[in-house]
């Protein structure tokens, strides 16, 4: 019988992967090749050293410019490697420090190049990744937030439709995510992680801190709008596909997705894990939310319900646009041609942006 594991994984995340630079022809042969969830980390860790090959043979040439998309790309495919694998740690955090080096390693290389920053953080640093448009003096700047089980890796592809607009990115790993999750565990009152975000882009002379919007994927569509309810330095916030309350969501949680979060908030046993999902609120919070929001659902979520968006977009005191659709995954990853690029120019006029 196929691995309930391994079929969930396909079934829910098969756009995600996709959309997010994973090649199809990847998703399909690597897939149709697992018979175990145990395997699933090596699999795709072998296939991403295919693209880290291509990577450095093209640098080795003096292909600058290639050597950079096949390095995003195999950490992008490194990523997806340890993606949700916590039965693991070792396998797990072997395929974890290559989606960073390659990452890393792809930072100058690409168009427009990015930086790797340390951000201060209780005494500690979490992980970033900034770039900034070509030309630009001082941009304004979008935070992204990541998700559950989502890392600054993976975010190329959301990247650069802001960039295009004028916009510099900072994409970091957060408590719990990525390179955070071996020092932090995941914290409900994200606010406190956005200020001490936001107190680095203040410190940055090459970046607009007067002008920064905060973005947000699946749990990071909690984590942004719960920053912005408390931090007025964010000016308009994109929540993609978050939880309204996430102790609400969490029985319905495919087997993989509650383990990862047992996981990566210290969790020791599962009923543990439901009492601090309880900690992840916009309830009596949603309401202080007075910047521009802009609001992405899908109605076929099978993760998180599309009315967990309806209550956010409901509660905020501010603007709102709702974006639901009705054909939509999880994060709509099946359909980001209908949100990617509006939410990039409706965020890039918030910010004072006019472009081509």
């Amino acid at each position: 019988m196929p691995d309930a594991r391994v079929q969930s994984a396909i079934a829910h995340w098969a756009p995600r992967l996709v959309s997010n630079g994973v090649p199809l022809a990847d998703f399909q042969e690597v897939t149709a090749g697992l018979e175990r969830w145990e395997d699933w980390c090596r699999a795709w860790s072998a296939r991403a050293a295919i693209h880290e090959d291509l990577g450095r043979r093209s640098l080795a040439k003096g292909f600058r410019l290639s050597a950079g998309e096949h390095l995003t790309r195999a950490g992008v495919c490194y990523h997806f490697s340890k993606f949700l694998f916590v039965i693991d740690p070792g396998q797990m955090q072997a395929a974890h420090r290559k989606a960073v080096a390659c990452r890393d390693a792809a930072l100058p290389l690409i168009d427009p190049p990015g930086e790797r920053v340390l951000l201060p953080y209780e005494g500690r640093h979490l992980a970033g990744i900034l770039r900034k448009p070509a030309g630009a003096a001082r941009p304004p700047v979008l935070v992204m937030c990541m998700g559950l089980d989502s890392a600054k890796e993976e975010m190329d592809g959301n990247e650069s439709v802001f960039l295009a607009r004028g916009m510099a990115t900072l994409t970091f790993d957060g408590p719990g995510q990525g390179e955070g999750e071996y020092e932090f565990a995941i914290r409900g009152d994200y606010e406190a992680v956005l200020k001490a975000v936001l107190d680095f882009v203040d410190g940055r002379s090459d970046l607009d801190a007067a002008r920064v919007g905060v973005w947000g994927v699946s749990l990071g569509g909690y984590y942004a709008p719960r920053a912005a309810a408390f931090d007025k330095r964010i000016k308009a916030c994109i929540a993609l596909s978050g939880p309204f309350e996430w102790a609400e969501c969490f029985d319905r949680l495919p087997e993989l997705t509650r383990q990862a979060f047992q996981a990566r908030s210290r969790s020791r046993t599962p009923a543990e894990a439901r009492e601090r999902a309880a900690a992840l609120t916009l309830k009596d919070v949603a309401k202080h939310i007075t910047c521009p929001l802009f609001v992405v659902a899908g109605k076929q979520d099978g993760i998180v319900p599309w009315q967990e968006s309806e209550r956010l977009a409901a509660a905020a005191s501010g603007p709102v646009v709702r974006c639901f659709l009705d054909d939509g995954n999880h994060v709509a990853n099946n359909r980001t041609y209908r949100y990617r690029l509006q939410s990039a120019d409706w965020m890039a006029q918030r910010l004072g942006l006019t472009w081509r």
